[in-house]
């Protein structure tokens, strides 16, 4: 990913934002739940995937100049670190 102008929180926030009120409808379906999905957030274009560096590189190559959010459809985090994955809603 190119450097972006954005700080860290600002992505965070305009990832988080943008999936909640526009994607997530769209996407945390049963056969999604788990994956992880990597959104532009400049664009709103996304990618999901069971691998996220594979759903980082598909969204790159059509986007180079992305800049990625990424979320874990259906849960609090994309990887626990010595703790759980807790569910976001059933």
């Amino acid at each position: 990913m190119p450097n972006s102008q954005l700080s860290k929180e600002e992505i965070a926030r305009r990832g988080g934002e943008l999936y909640e009120k526009v994607i997530r409808v769209q996407v945390e379906t049963a056969e999604n739940i788990g994956r992880i999905i990597s959104i532009n957030i400049n664009t709103g274009d996304y990618e999901i995937d069971n691998d996220l560096l594979v759903a980082c590189h598909r969204l790159q190559a059509k986007q180079p100049d992305a800049v990625i959010w990424t979320e874990r459809i259906g849960y609090d985090a994309v990887y626990a670190v010595g703790g759980t994955l807790v569910r976001t809603a059933q």
